[in-house]
């Protein structure tokens, strides 16, 4: 995006908050118990469970930091009505074959990435507008037949 964050919406930032709740909670507690366990096996030199949960750990706060960097630099959009084309939009729209195809636009997975060539040319659109889309396999037009909210 323009300004650097990533764009999401209410719903998107709340799951992302409620997994980092999660992992920083109930996880990362597991996290230390595992290593306190391990620990009382003995010579950490050769003790695998010792490893194996200091490389878990490792990898939770790994993902712990991926995910406080998301939050904090995240662009939350609101969106009141389903007039125009934004993140957690699900959009219809027609080629210029009239082949119809539904596109969801989000920046978290599973959908149109806003800054990819669709999504950048569907963003801000409303119903009936006709976007032109500049993909590495050439320009195309569509024509947007509806909104809706994911």
């Amino acid at each position: 995006m323009a300004n650097g964050g990533e764009v999401l919406t209410h719903d998107q930032m709340v799951a992302l908050q409620a997994e980092l709740a999660e992992l920083e909670g109930p996880r990362r507690a597991a996290a230390i118990e595992a290593i306190a366990t391990a620990r009382s096996f003995g010579d950490l030199s050769e003790n695998f469970e010792y490893h194996a949960a200091k490389n878990e750990q490792g990898l939770l706060e790994a993902r712990i930091a991926k995910l406080r960097a998301r939050v904090a630099g995240a662009v939350v959009v609101d969106h009141d009505t389903d007039d125009h084309v934004g993140p957690g939009s699900i959009v219809e729209i027609a080629d210029e074959q009239g082949d119809v195809i539904e596109v969801t636009i989000s920046s978290v997975g599973g959908g149109v990435s806003p800054d990819s060539p669709l999504g950048s040319a569907l963003m801000g659109k409303g119903v009936g507008d006709v976007v032109s889309v500049e993909a590495p396999r050439g320009s195309w037009q569509a024509t947007v037949r509806s909104i809706r909210r994911a």
